[in-house]
């Protein structure tokens, strides 16, 4: 692991050994004034508002009005790849905000070509032209869209409890959630089985997981159903709001054999796999599989809104004369364009994929620690710096324990450390944990040693000595 990684852990200055002060913007709020004025005018969009209010983020943590320093342990939503307010991000921001933000769709500027450069020049062949847009749904909209055009059919294959996006072709393509209450979704889509390695019925001889047979029992059914217009499947190399599921070792690889045979393109949404999240710079590198289309977002920004859509010169070309057109306000625009490429830039420059990899494998081995202490945690998983800890009521049965999951959860936000918590009643209760891949072994440890804590102090967690 490089010096300068340590170093930088917490806001890219050198700060080794010390806390980051509270950044200084809301410092003076009145708490139950905002909470007030919250519960009167902000519009639910989906999910429950956490119970405090965040008025600071500086490194790998967020502060809150009432004065709680907690440990963010999910980067923001997955995104923060580099920390919070990471000083060369900052500048970058400030001198494009001054002299270079936004302009006109059709217009180039040199933050976007460059970053569409250092972004091509970094993946494999076949990956050869990049354009930017928002947000991951908007680029897996986009991606879908191209994949259409391209091979003149429509109907497009998910894996069940993925997640794409909320836009229309996104939303159809995923079978985790949000699809409920707004009559027919988009015609043509089709559902391959979870790649659930814990709780699959697939099973071989032995116990272990069969994926082999459940993909091609998934591609019989699709081939049943389809109509013949097969255009594309969309997959996440680590399906994280499932619960942090990583793909089986080649089964990306026997996905895009599938897609080859049916003459679909296939489409790999890395929006927090990529960038190192995973120990690779993409987590494609790890199979050694290059898509048709792949569609990065969260970690590329940093927490910006910036989405990456990267396919090949012929699907580009073929687009292009077919009158592709995915025309937005935001298309291309410099200012995030700039702190992509910096992301890039500082990812590379200071080997954040070693430390992503080396980090990684000392987080997962404390996750396994607390597996063999407390016999609630049925499953620990991940690959890299993003990981999953699954809570049951009993390991035999894997009955979930969503309750006493989200006791743990409160315990553990209580103590310093935010971990989220995804609670989808299709499986137990799963810790999501993906920290910013500057984290160092000593933050990584107070974290874990935080988890414990709150395992000990939580009742029904069933400890084993």
């Amino acid at each position: 692991m490089a010096p300068m990684i340590e170093d930088r852990a917490a806001d890219g200055a050198v700060i080794t050994g010390k806390t980051p002060r509270k950044p200084a913007l809301y410092n003076n709020v009145n708490e139950e004034e905002l909470q007030a004025a919250a519960s009167k005018y902000l519009a639910n969009y989906g999910t429950k508002f956490e119970k405090d209010i965040v008025t600071g983020s500086k490194g790998l943590h967020v502060y809150t009005a009432n004065g709680h320093r907690v440990l963010d342990w999910t980067s923001g939503q997955m995104s923060c790849l580099i920390g919070h307010g990471h000083p060369e991000i900052v500048r970058t921001i400030h001198d494009h905000a001054e002299n270079l933000d936004h302009l006109f769709s059709g217009m180039l500027s040199p933050p976007v070509i460059n970053l569409a450069k250092r972004l091509t020049s970094v993946l494999p062949e076949g990956l050869d032209k990049a354009f930017f847009l928002s947000t991951g749904g908007e680029s897996n909209e986009a991606a879908i869209k191209m994949a259409k055009m391209y091979t003149g059919n429509f109907e497009v294959v998910g894996l069940g409890a993925s997640w794409h996006g909320v836009t229309a072709q996104a939303l159809g393509t995923q079978y985790h959630f949000g699809r409920k209450g707004q009559g027919p979704l988009m015609p043509g889509m089709h559902m391959l089985p979870p790649p659930n390695a814990y709780r699959s019925i697939f099973r071989k001889p032995d116990g272990s997981y069969d994926w082999e047979t459940e993909l091609d029992y998934g591609w019989d059914l699709i081939d049943r159903a389809s109509c013949g217009s097969l255009a594309a499947c969309i997959v996440e190399c680590i399906q994280s709001s499932a619960g942090m599921h990583v793909l089986p070792p080649g089964y990306l690889k026997a996905l895009k054999k599938h897609c080859e045979k049916r003459g679909m393109l296939l489409i790999v949404d890395e929006a927090q796999t990529g960038v190192g999240r995973c120990g690779d710079l993409f987590a494609i590198n790890h199979e050694g599989v290059v898509p048709d289309i792949l569609t990065l977002s969260k970690t590329l920004g940093n927490g910006l809104p910036l989405s990456a859509v990267i396919t090949s010169s012929e699907i580009e070309r073929a687009c292009t004369e077919r009158d592709f057109c995915f025309y937005t306000t935001h298309v291309n625009d410099p200012l995030p364009a700039s702190v992509g490429d910096k992301v890039l830039e500082i990812v590379l420059r200071d080997n954040l994929v070693e430390n992503s990899r080396s980090m990684g494998l000392h987080l997962q081995a404390g996750l396994q620690k607390l597996k063999e202490r407390y016999g609630c945690i049925g499953d620990v998983r991940g690959r890299g710096l993003m990981a999953g800890l699954e809570i049951v009521g009993d390991r035999e049965t894997k009955e979930p324990a969503i309750d006493l999951a989200r006791r743990v959860a409160s315990k553990m936000y209580e103590l310093g450390l935010w971990a989220n918590l995804s609670s989808h009643s299709s499986f137990s209760g799963v810790f999501r944990i993906a920290p910013p891949i500057v984290i160092t072994k000593e933050q990584l440890d107070q974290g874990l040693e935080i988890m414990e804590r709150a395992f000990q102090l939580t009742d029904g967690t069933m400890p084993l000595y």
